[in-house]
This record gives structure tokens, C-alpha cells and sequence, in this order.
């Protein structure tokens, strides 16, 4: 027995000291690849020595001698802090992912291959101007010069990620930095999903009745489209009443997933300092690290200081020494999708104006770990390129013997948005930023502009010119073989929705409506919800005066116009009840709710309360005449609700349930709602409403690709902090209301810009986690608590402040 224990003891002991040993070796490869900030470093490729300062904050200041050099390096320090990221996101633009995931992303590489995202981009190339040619080729070149330090001062392969998926890290391509911007518009419209979520509606509810539960915005009445079934009279349609999930890298399942923002600006006649102020806070996908990466750029002609996004050579959300832009999303509508009839003696072939006529087709191949290669055919027709599987969503409104193809902006060969981003940048004026705007495809972005003189906004981006007389009006998918639902190629960019120097010395937008132009020349009939519209213009006009400081405390303005709006509908019967006859907890939460504010603290229950009798009143009211099409509307619905609780057009009949022989009233309704919120609340968080916090549900979670969707090891990649505001408020944090976490907050403002132009060496900005994307590196996320509290961090040009208290500065010279 003791020759057994003394065996065991060894062997114990010698795995010990293996796996010390195996810890130790990957300490050392992980720790090879953290960034370091200091030193000289010798590339390939540049032209003349540069400087890059990391300030305070590990903010990277750029000092080059050319433009082409800082480009170059730019390239070089992308590289340096995100290879990862950055090589994700050019093999989702690609079509790649799945030689790295396998079968859980062949679903986005056959939509991206099926679009040709990254032959359009290839393509695009050679629609740019020289001098983006030339920044494009630089950037890659930097990259790429920093990919060979890597290897040859063997630092770890750049990233701890690329240990697990050990494929060759390949040289970068101007063509992968056009990809990304690509499968950025792609991810920023949601017009074909909020086509085949109304198409659905239609199939089921007669028109009055969707236009309750998807309402238009709340302004100017618009002409509604026809039962969609209508349009194709005969058809037999699926019953498919499933939600979609996300695409990980993908676009959102959901319409109101898509890309969503806040910017606003006054002039010198309404600032404190007389010079004019702007803010902008681009609301995307939370992820870790963040999509947005802060820069300081200074090389012969250019200043620049902003957003970045890795693998893209601009300054997406910045200014220059003169002009500062922000961009929130149009919600232009930029797609159509057409339902295509196939011969039925011969499937390939479609039904045209003209007659029948034979799909284009080519070939895809989609790589899998682990699995054979895919091997794919894909058809394309006058409109677009066919659509297959779950693409959209459209496989739940196409009719048998009939496929589904779309129409976008996107899809334009002679794409100049690159260029158009090259133009803003070098721009003087706010007209000069205007002018250079005009140049955008897709996405269709509004452009907040300000320099020391004024202020403008244009609507960038293709708009399609839709035939007046379509009976769709690309609200719903449309029959292909119709020329009147054909797009005549796009309305003139001049023609574009656009301010400058408005009389009123404001300019705001929150994706709201922008133009009360008829049918086609409308931009969209789906914007985002009116409350952060309303909350932005009661603010901006409450005080005579604006400083930096108020526009800081109003991007994290957390009151939601919502609320205010809503709860006095829904609890104003409740509240002149008895209490004394009512259970303790229900009359304590209508007691909160009586004196609440409508501020969605991260610290109070009533948010919460609230939030969850929502999203329970709209179960009750849509859930027993929608069924299973309940799913794609779950969650709060403030439009839906106030349209029934105001009755508007008949919209309280959705209190009557059908099933039952009574008749009930909203006020009922109402109050069974807040029964079932109250039980589900006590349930998950206890009977002590003092313990209930926003806050404890309401976390933003910043999710690692892809090692935060894998359990435990989420605990070490994400990020997570609670957090104020929600779906509805200025400091906009969006929740799906669906699932186990129906409030985690997944979709922020994940950058924050104020510029003042009394001086620009005082504007401020913060990103939502860290500049570095290595998960072991204190930069991977030194920024998000300070985020998450509202702080902001300075954003000098000023080569003097970027060295105070800088963490590193790293000398590059030619090699």
C-alpha cells in the first residue's frame, strides 16, 4: 500500500509541475503578444521616422511627416491594439468565418458570398480618388508592416486569440478595409426585416389593425400600403411565425437592432462662449473591446482627432482644425425586397415584364472546420441577388413556387463612399463637409456638421427613386414582374434632406422623421420612436445657453419621455383606486410609480417596475389575437399601447380578449398586467421592492468575440457594468425584451463626442471599454466604468498635452 501511495504522490506531484510548467509556456506566449507602448520599433515601408504618443488615457496621437506616413501608421498601431478584431471583421466580410467557428456562422458567410460584399468592394477600388487610393494602400502597407514585426521579433502572434485559430494571418488588402465598410451598412439597415415583419402583419390582421400594432411615426399622415396578400392574388403563403436570432458579426434579426444615434448642435447665438458646440453618441452592438478605437492624427496636410474604427484608414466621428461631424443613422428606406415568380415548366427561369427570363448564376464555396467545404450556387435577377434559407426572413413571406431577391444601395458597383469619408475629413467649411457627403452609397448616414461659424446636416447616402404609382411603396415586398415597383436608379444627391445655419440655432436628430416629403421622395416611413426626439428639443430649449458641460450632462440625460407619456394612461384608473383593499406590494409599486419621475435610475425600482409592466400589458393585449406571431413584437411597445389606451382609430379593441365572453376594458387589462409583472418581479428578485434595482438587470454587457459566448470563459473576456437610461432615453441603453435577460443592455452609445469650437483642444470623448482588444492588457477595458458613469476624457490636438502624463511613446523609423 505505501509503494501505491508513493507512486500516486509522484504522479500527483509530476502533473503539478506539468501544468505549472504548461501555465508558465502560456503565460509567456500570452504576455509576448500584450502591446507595448514604448521604444523603437523599425518598419517596413514607411517613409520617413513618426511618433506615436499615448496620452493618459492610452489614447494614440499620431505625429507624421506626410499624410501617406499617417495612414501608414494608423495602420501599424490598428494593428498593434485590435489584429483580432480586425481579422474578424474582415473575414465576416469576406465570407470566412466559418473556416474558424464552423457551422454556427455558415449562415452569415452564405449571406455575405450571396450578396458579393467583398467582389463589390474589390470592384469599388477603382471608383476612389486618388488621394484615398493612397491612404488605402498606405494603411495596408502598415498593417501589413506590423504583421512582420510581429513575426520577426516574435510577439506572440499579436494576440492571445490567435493561439486557438492558428490559421496564417494573411496580408492585408485595401480591399479588406472597403469590405468592412460594406458589411457596415449591411449591419446599420433594418429596412427588408421591418418589409417582412409587415408582410407578416398583413397576412394576418386587417390594415387598421397593423397600423395599431406597427404604427407609422406620429407626425404627417402617410398613404398605407395594401394588404399585402393582395398583391399576389392566388398565392398560397408559409406559415412561418418563428424569430430569427442574430448573426454573431451579422445583422440584427430585429429592426430595431439595427444602427440607432443621437447629435445635436447649436450655434454661437446659443452658447455660453458665442462659438458653437456638437455631441454625437453612435448607438451600435456592444462588444469587447469596443468598435470604436479614439486617434489623433497629424501627418502633412491632415489634423484629425476623433472615432476610428479598426481596419478602416478614417476618421469616422471626429473633427479636423476646422469642421466636426456626427453621424446618426437615417433609417433610410435603402432596400426592397421582390418576390419573383418561377416558371412552373421550368424553375429557372423568373417572370419579367417581358416574359420569362433565365437567372444569372455563379458559384460560392463556403469553408468549414472540421467539415467538407460548401459548394453553392447563387441566382441573381434584375433586382438583386435571390435570397435562400432564413436570409431576412423572407423565407417567411414568399409564396410557393416564388423566390425572394433584394434591392439595395449597398449593391452599387460604382461605390464612392470611401472617398466621400476622405473628402469630410479634408473639409474647411461646413459647405466644403456637404459637398463631400453628397459622395455616400450606403449607409445612408445623417451628418451633423459644425465649424466656428455655423451649422448644417445632410442626409448622406443613395435613396432609391421608386415609381410614384407603386402599390408597395417598399413597405412591403413586391411583386418583381410589376414595373411600376422597379427602382429608375437614385434620386440626385444634391436633392438630399439637408440644413445649414437654420434660423432656430439648432440642429438635432435622434433617428427621428426628417422630412414631410410625400411618397417618393420620403426617405422612409420607419424611424425610431419619437421619445428621445421630444426629450432632446424640451432640453435644448430650456435654457437660453449652452456650455460643454450641459451637452455632457445631456448625453446622459436618463428620463424617459416615454414614460411620461404612457404611464399616466395605463395607471391613472389604479391610481384613483383604494389602496387599503389592494395587496402590499401592489399598492407600494403604484405609490413609487405615483411620485416617479420618469428617470430610469439604475439605482430605484420603479424603472424596473415599469419596464416589466410593459413588456407584461403588451403580452396581454397582442398575445391572444397574434399567436405565435406574438414573437416577432415581444416586449414593450409604447406606440401600440398609446394608440390603444387614446383609442385611436378604433385601436382599443385589442382590450377585449377573444377568447372570453366579457368583454374587457383596457383599464382590466391594465391592471391584470401589472399583476403578472409584480409576480414575475417577486419571483426573480424577492418580496422587499426597496431591494429591486434597474441597475441589477439593466447591465451592459460588452461581449468578447467569440470567447463570451462560451460560458465560463465569458467571466474573463466580457465586460459588464450596470447601468442607467434605457430603450427610450438620451443615454440610450436598448434591451430586446425577450428571453432570461430581457433587459441586458446590448446596444449603446459606444462612443461619446462633445466638441467645442470656443477652443477644439477642449473637446471630450470616451469610448465604452478600452483601447487595447487584448483581454490580459490594463487597456483592454480602463475606459468602461468610466463610461458607464457618464465621465468623458479630454481630446487634445495638442502634442504638449498628449505627452503630459503619457503612458508610452513609441518611435517609428524605417526599416
Amino acid at each position: 500500500m505505501a509503494v501505491f501511495l508513493r507512486i500516486g504522490l509522484r504522479v500527483l506531484i509530476g502533473l503539478l509541475i506539468a501544468c505549472l510548467i504548461a501555465v508558465a509556456i502560456g503565460w509567456f506566449l500570452i504576455s509576448r503578444s500584450l502591446p507595448e507602448y514604448e521604444g523603437e520599433v523599425r518598419l517596413r515601408g514607411l517613409e520617413a521616422p513618426a511618433t506615436v504618443i499615448r496620452d493618459a488615457n492610452a489614447v494614440p496621437h499620431i505625429r507624421a511627416a506626410s499624410a501617406r506616413d499617417a495612414w501608414f501608421v494608423l495602420g501599424s498601431i490598428h494593428a498593434q491594439d485590435r489584429m483580432w478584431q480586425m481579422e474578424l471583421s474582415r473575414r465576416a466580410a469576406q465570407g470566412r468565418l466559418s473556416a474558424y467557428f464552423g457551422e454556427r456562422t455558415v449562415a452569415l458567410d452564405r449571406l455575405v458570398k450571396t450578396l458579393d460584399i467583398y467582389g463589390l468592394a474589390k470592384r469599388g477600388l477603382a471608383h476612389q480618388d486618388d488621394e484615398t487610393l493612397v491612404a488605402l494602400d498606405a494603411y495596408a502597407a502598415g498593417v501589413n508592416a506590423w504583421i512582420h514585426h510581429i513575426n520577426d521579433d516574435a510577439r506572440g502572434r499579436g494576440a492571445p486569440e490567435f493561439f486557438v485559430y492558428s490559421d496564417p494571418i494573411t496580408p492585408w488588402t485595401p480591399t479588406d478595409s472597403m469590405a468592412i465598410v460594406k458589411m457596415m451598412a449591411l449591419n446599420l439597415t433594418a429596412a427588408a426585416r421591418s418589409e417582412v415583419r409587415r408582410g407578416q402583419f398583413h397576412l394576418q390582421l386587417e390594415p387598421e389593425r397593423v397600423a395599431d400594432i406597427l404604427p407609422d411615426y406620429p407626425n404627417d399622415a402617410v398613404i398605407t400600403a395594401p394588404r399585402f396578400s393582395e398583391l399576389f392574388p392566388g398565392a398560397r403563403f408559409p406559415m412561418i411565425a418563428r424569430a430569427d436570432e442574430r448573426l454573431p458579426m451579422g445583422p440584427a434579426a430585429m429592426p430595431e437592432f439595427g444602427g440607432a444615434s443621437n447629435a445635436w448642435a447649436v450655434d454661437g447665438t446659443r452658447t455660453s462662449t458665442g462659438k458653437p458646440l456638437l455631441a454625437n453618441d453612435p448607438h451600435l452592438w456592444l462588444q469587447a473591446p469596443s468598435l470604436w478605437y479614439l486617434t489623433g492624427i497629424e501627418g502633412g496636410d491632415l489634423s484629425l482627432i476623433g472615432g476610428t474604427m479598426p481596419g478602416i484608414p478614417a476618421l469616422l466621428i471626429g473633427h479636423n482644425s476646422r469642421v466636426g461631424w456626427g453621424l446618426t443613422t437615417t433609417t433610410a428606406d435603402d432596400q426592397d425586397l421582390y418576390i419573383e415568380k418561377l416558371n412552373p415548366e421550368d424553375p429557372a427561369q423568373y417572370l419579367t415584364p417581358k416574359g420569362w427570363s433565365p437567372f444569372q448564376e455563379r458559384s460560392i464555396r463556403i469553408e468549414v472546420a472540421d467539415k467538407p467545404t460548401l459548394s453553392e450556387v447563387v441566382r441573381s435577377t434584375r433586382h438583386g441577388p435571390v435570397l435562400t434559407g432564413k436570409q431576412f426572413g423572407a423565407d417567411k413571406i414568399t409564396p410557393e413556387g416564388h423566390v425572394a431577391a433584394l434591392a439595395w444601395t449597398g449593391l452599387i458597383e460604382e461605390d464612392r463612399t470611401m472617398s466621400a469619408l476622405h473628402g469630410l475629413m479634408r473639409a474647411e467649411s461646413v459647405a466644403e463637409a456637404m459637398k463631400a457627403a453628397e459622395g455616400v452609397s450606403a449607409p445612408a448616414q445623417n451628418v451633423t456638421l459644425a465649424d466656428e461659424n455655423g451649422l448644417g446636416m445632410i442626409v448622406a447616402g443613395a435613396l432609391p427613386r421608386r415609381q410614384p404609382y407603386s402599390r408597395s411603396q417598399g413597405r412591403i415586398p413586391s411583386p418583381g414582374w410589376v414595373t411600376t415597383n422597379d427602382w429608375d436608379g437614385m434620386l440626385p444627391a444634391r436633392d438630399n434632406p439637408r440644413v445649414i445655419r437654420p434660423v432656430e440655432g439648432a440642429i438635432a436628430n435622434a433617428n427621428n422623421r426628417i422630412t414631410d416629403e410625400e411618397f417618393p421622395r420620403h426617405v422612409s416611413f420607419n424611424w425610431g420612436y419619437p421619445y428621445r426626439i421630444q426629450r432632446l428639443k424640451k432640453e435644448l430649449s430650456s435654457r437660453a445657453f449652452h456650455s460643454r458641460d450641459s451637452f455632457i450632462a445631456l448625453q446622459t440625460d436618463r428620463v424617459s419621455e416615454m414614460a411620461r407619456s404612457v404611464l399616466p394612461l395605463i395607471a391613472r384608473e389604479l391610481w384613483w383606486g383604494d389602496d387599503a383593499t389592494r395587496e402590499p406590494l401592489k399598492a407600494q409599486a403604484l405609490e413609487l410609480l405615483r411620485d416617479w419621475t420618469g428617470e430610469m435610475n439604475q439605482h430605484n425600482p420603479e424603472p424596473l417596475i415599469f419596464s416589466e409592466w410593459m413588456r407584461a400589458l403588451t403580452r396581454r393585449l397582442a398575445l391572444d389575437e397574434l399567436g405565435p406571431l406574438y414573437q416577432e413584437i415581444q416586449g414593450p411597445r409604447p406606440l401600440f399601447v398609446e394608440r390603444v389606451f387614446r383609442d385611436i382609430d378604433g385601436a382599443s379593441i385589442w382590450c377585449d380578449v377573444d377568447k372570453t365572453q366579457e368583454e374587457e376594458t383596457c383599464a382590466e387589462i391594465a391592471e391584470a398586467a401589472l399583476d403578472d409583472a409584480l409576480a414575475a418581479l417577486e419571483a426573480r428578485h424577492g418580496s422587499q421592492i426597496e431591494a429591486w434595482r434597474w441597475g441589477i438587470v439593466h447591465k451592459a454587457v460588452h461581449r468578447h468575440q467569440p470567447f463570451g459566448f462560451s460560458g465560463p470563459l465569458g467571466v474573463l473576456f466580457n465586460i459588464e457594468q450596470e447601468t442607467s437610461g434605457g430603450n427610450y432615453t438620451l443615454l440610450r441603453g436598448l434591451s430586446s425584451g425577450r428571453g432570461t435577460t430581457p433587459y441586458e443592455n446590448v446596444h449603446a452609445a459606444g462612443l461619446r463626442v462633445v466638441y467645442d469650437f470656443s477652443d477644439l483642444d477642449r473637446s471630450v470623448m470616451i469610448i465604452s471599454t478600452g483601447q487595447s482588444g487584448h483581454p490580459f492588457s490594463r487597456w483592454y477595458d480602463h475606459l468602461g466604468d468610466a463610461w458607464a458613469r457618464g465621465d468623458v476624457i479630454p481630446m487634445s490636438m495638442d502634442t504638449d498635452e498628449a505627452h503630459a502624463g503619457s503612458v508610452g511613446v513609441m518611435e517609428l523609423v524605417p526599416r
